[in-house]
């Protein structure tokens, strides 16, 4: 015996399923539009935290030069000293801010995750 389908079930089950391809489409849509955000972002900021290293190198080491030969004739190890303590609690704080900014970033695809908790939502009963 062979068990017939519901007569309304055909029609029903294809909207179902537009409907769920439909948001699957907007879902991947709006993920490739986050992606390429992020990656002009992140390219943005390796670029400029790049030349921000380089000219604060450059500033560092001119300064540094300026105090030593200002201190040399009579200051001269008390100035080494000096600018070795700055440069040590410098990169120890440089380096504790980046692991709280590492740590503490948010998601990247967060309206992304936004809609797939709102359709879950409105098609879970």
């Amino acid at each position: 015996m062979e068990s017939e389908p519901l007569a309304g079930a055909g029609p029903s089950s294809k909207r179902l399923g537009a409907a769920v391809l439909g948001l699957l489409h907007g879902h991947v849509e709006l993920f490739g539009i986050e992606l390429q955000e992020q990656k002009a972002r992140t390219l943005s900021l390796l670029l400029f935290a790049g030349l921000a290293l380089v000219f604060a190198l450059l500033l560092l080491t001119a300064l540094s030069g300026l105090v030593l030969v200002m201190l040399w004739d009579s200051y001269r190890l008390a100035g080494i000293i000096g600018l070795c303590v700055f440069y040590g609690l410098a990169a120890v704080f440089c380096g504790l801010r980046l692991k709280a900014a590492v740590f503490d970033e948010s998601s990247p695809f967060s309206s992304t995750l936004e809609e797939l908790a709102k359709d879950r939502e409105r098609l879970l009963p």
